[in-house]
């Protein structure tokens, strides 16, 4: 270990001849005091290789640098005591420092400040649901916000929104509310397991047709129900083979980047972005050009029994079931995966017995209104509304979002809409 002496004397004032005594004492107590370093063999090294000059600080970048290339001095804690705040990573210099030491030390070291923030909330939503001018309640709602957080990706949660419109009976409808989000997990894991980005169109794909396998399984086999255990419909009671049962679905993903709408059916997906709608998804109509070729060269006929319908029966070209009527009517969907931009406002998912009689554009200005507070206020009533207790209750987390949803529902009854209604609105807007 080095020794250091030190003495303390100022070299601009000569001692008077009074102060001679007393400051050589305390000059002389002072050298006999030695002071210890840790680092001392460095020190004593560096003043013999300089003529006993001693060598000037280095800079912060020429000093990390050096430290981290050289091998003569270690540092367990080098990514820890780099000051990040006071120099900015724009210096080409520290980024490359900054990159050397990332990959010589443990991730778990890295300060939170330097890993990317990613926006990881849920949107707000709303949604009603009502049974209408019908004699049953076909329609089904699945909304399950924070479902999934791959691994495969940077750290963010996925949320996931859902309108079923069954035919036939509800239990298809109803399969798909308890079902599909589970399955659209499954496969994004598997999905991240092989490889690092997702592919979500084989994704959705795989998801649809699997939930098809087993609705399809639970109708034509009397011993199985495991999909519906707690469920019970009219079909069911009647008889254990019910092929002649299905349901529309459109449901969206949303990541913070992206927006991922599957559809199989009628049922639609609408985007307002900037003030403008933008259909997220294209209905599923027996008389839409290429389906009505699909459906023909299966050797498939549409008839025009009250409006175009497969075989002179269903009114739409694609669905999940409907066993009886395969392969002419199919449960692949249509994807469209959409950049998330800041003009966003909202996305509102919703069943036919909606846009059957309201417009996209206007559905989007009305939940624009509502989102900018402009809305009308709607006020619970005692007079059994469903949409009112549906919107208000736990399964909506905004007001604005819900007033959207049920403003939607009231003007689609207002217009005579004979369907089910069920309509979802997210606020897409990010919040500053």
């Amino acid at each position: 270990m080095a020794e250091i002496c030190c003495g303390i004397m100022s070299e601009s004032k000569t001692p008077s001849t009074c102060d001679q005594p007393s400051r050589a004492a305390r000059r002389k107590r002072m050298e006999i005091r030695k002071f210890k370093f840790i680092a001392g063999n460095m020190v004593e090294e560096e003043l013999k290789e300089n003529g006993g000059i001693k060598r000037q600080k280095r800079s912060f970048i020429e000093e990390t640098t050096i430290s981290s290339l050289s091998p003569a001095r270690e540092c367990e804690n080098g990514v820890e005591s780099i000051d990040y705040e006071n120099h900015s990573s724009s210096n080409e210099s520290t980024v490359e420092t900054i990159s050397i030491l990332k990959s010589s030390s443990p991730v778990a070291n890295i300060p939170v400040a330097m890993i990317p923030v990613v926006e990881d909330r849920c949107p707000k939503f709303g949604m009603s649901s009502v049974c209408g001018r019908r004699r049953d309640m076909e329609d089904a709602v699945s909304i399950h916000p924070s479902f999934c957080k791959p691994e495969c990706q940077i750290p963010a949660r996925f949320h996931f929104f859902g309108v079923y419109d069954g035919h036939g009976c509800s239990h298809v409808a109803t399969s798909c509310k308890q079902r599909l989000h589970q399955v659209v997990k499954e496969e994004i894991e598997n999905a991240c397991k092989e490889e690092s980005d997702l592919k979500w169109e084989s994704i959705m794909e795989r998801s649809f047709s699997r939930l098809d396998r087993e609705v399809t399984e639970w109708s034509s086999n009397s011993n199985t129900s495991s999909l519906l255990l707690n469920a019970s419909c009219r079909c069911e009671l009647q008889t254990p083979k019910c092929d002649a049962v299905g349901s529309t679905a459109v449901v969206s993903v949303v990541t913070p980047d992206k927006i991922i709408v599957s559809n199989c059916g009628d049922s639609r997906a609408v985007l307002c972005r900037g003030g403008k709608a933008v259909p997220l998804s294209v209905d599923h109509k027996p008389d839409r050009p290429d389906e009505l070729v699909r459906i023909q060269e299966a050797g498939g006929r549409v008839i025009y029994w009250d409006g175009p319908r497969v075989l002179g029966v269903l009114a739409m070209s694609r669905a999940i079931g409907d066993n009886y009527l395969k392969p002419y009517v199919i449960s692949e969907p249509e994807i469209t995966i959409t950049d998330r931009t800041a003009e966003d406002d909202c996305m509102i998912l919703a069943s036919d017995g909606l846009w059957d009689v309201v417009s996209n554009e206007t559905a989007c200005n009305i939940a624009r209104m509502c989102l900018n507070g402009q809305g009308p206020i709607m006020p619970l009533t005692n007079d059994g509304d469903e949409a009112n207790m549906l919107t208000n209750g736990s399964n909506s987390s905004d007001k604005a979002c819900s007033d959207a949803a049920l403003l939607l529902t009231k003007l689609a009854l207002a217009r005579h809409s004979t369907d089910n209604v069920s309509v979802v609105v997210v606020n897409l807007r990010k919040e500053t």
